[in-house]
């Protein structure tokens, strides 16, 4: 019987989901939340170890002698020394394309919510401010109408696309900056250089996969370039930013909101100069959660495990 390892299990199922089409392929052993310390501790006898967050380091593969496959639950992978992997003859397996729908549909919640500021009109109703106005409405905020605004995308990926048609319905110009736009065209889309896109837009979203080539690329230089009246949208990766100049931009008043799901470092510190940045929305990381995103996550992780199993192992990324 396989002796099958979660080390996060948390995250991915608090309580709302079912691990039995898991535990119907082995002894399994479900952490809430590893620590890099423990990991070797609870992996020890483990034939299969799945992973979210929690990492799996060169040094913790090697000493893991009965460790034949990793899976992780997530489409990002740097959590696992994938080449100490490799060299083992150990696949490591993610899951690509489980949250599109639920990332582009929390992109437009962001978007929508700086156009407006629900939350915020809300709050002053429930404080008694409506019951008490000398006029039928009132606003505290400029309420911005997306039509015939133009939304830049930056990485016209599954996600990218899926923004794009979501704002395509509310009658915006889109315009993207990708790395493959022959291979990726898409109607109604136009294709611009990064300058272009952040100088145009409206709306500047970003969906691309963070590398040491794109680290903080969003910084005080390109941020001078954008509209005074745009929002700066992050759903894909914290890194992407420069945290302390786009603060400075929000404050000094260089854009005009916003709306960003991830940080750098998450949980962030509660100094993180975003946090207390006027015209900011910030979710904790929420995109990729809704319950029928973690269904299809939880689902596609047990079925590259049987692929695997059956020797015919899928979304490997160390081949």
């Amino acid at each position: 019987m396989l002796n099958i390892v979660v080390l996060d299990g948390y995250a991915l199922n608090p309580g709302d989901l079912s691990w039995d089409s898991l535990k119907a392929l082995g002894n399994v052993t479900i952490y809430d939340r590893t620590p890099e310390a423990q990991v070797v501790e609870r992996s020890i006898d483990a034939d299969i170890v799945l992973t979210n967050k929690s990492i799996l380091s060169a040094e913790s593969i090697a000493r893991l002698p009965q460790l034949k496959y990793i899976g992780v639950i997530a489409t990002g992978y740097n959590v696992v020394n994938i080449e100490a992997a490799k060299a083992r003859n150990i696949p490591v397996t993610n899951v690509p394309a489980y949250s599109t729908a639920a990332v582009a549909q929390l992109t437009f919640a962001l978007i929508l919510e700086l156009c407006h500021r629900t939350g915020a009109h809300s709050d002053a109703v429930r404080a008694g401010r409506w019951a008490s106005s000398k006029d039928f409405s009132f606003w505290d905020f400029p309420l911005v109408e997306l039509e015939g605004k133009t939304l830049g995308i930056v990485g016209l990926g599954q996600i990218g696309q899926a923004v794009a048609r979501i704002g395509l319905a509310f009658g915006m110009k889109v315009i993207a900056h990708h790395k493959h736009p022959e291979r990726d065209k898409m109607e109604g889309v136009t294709f611009v250089d990064l300058a272009t896109c952040f100088r145009e837009a409206d709306v500047v979203s970003l969906h691309t996969p963070m590398s040491a080539a794109n680290k903080e690329f969003v910084n005080a230089a390109l941020l001078h370039t954008m509209k005074k009246t745009a929002f700066l949208i992050n759903t894909s990766r914290g890194g992407l930013i420069n945290e302390a100049d786009v603060a400075a931009a929000l404050r000094e008043g260089l854009i005009a909101g916003a709306g960003l799901d991830v940080l750098s470092t998450e949980p962030p510190a509660a100094d993180n100069p975003l946090i207390s940045s006027p015209n900011s929305i910030i979710t904790p990381h929420i995109a990729w959660a809704t319950s029928a995103a973690r269904e299809r996550l939880l689902n596609k992780v047990v079925e590259n495990l049987v692929a695997f199993l059956a020797g015919r192992a899928q979304n490997v990324v160390n081949k």
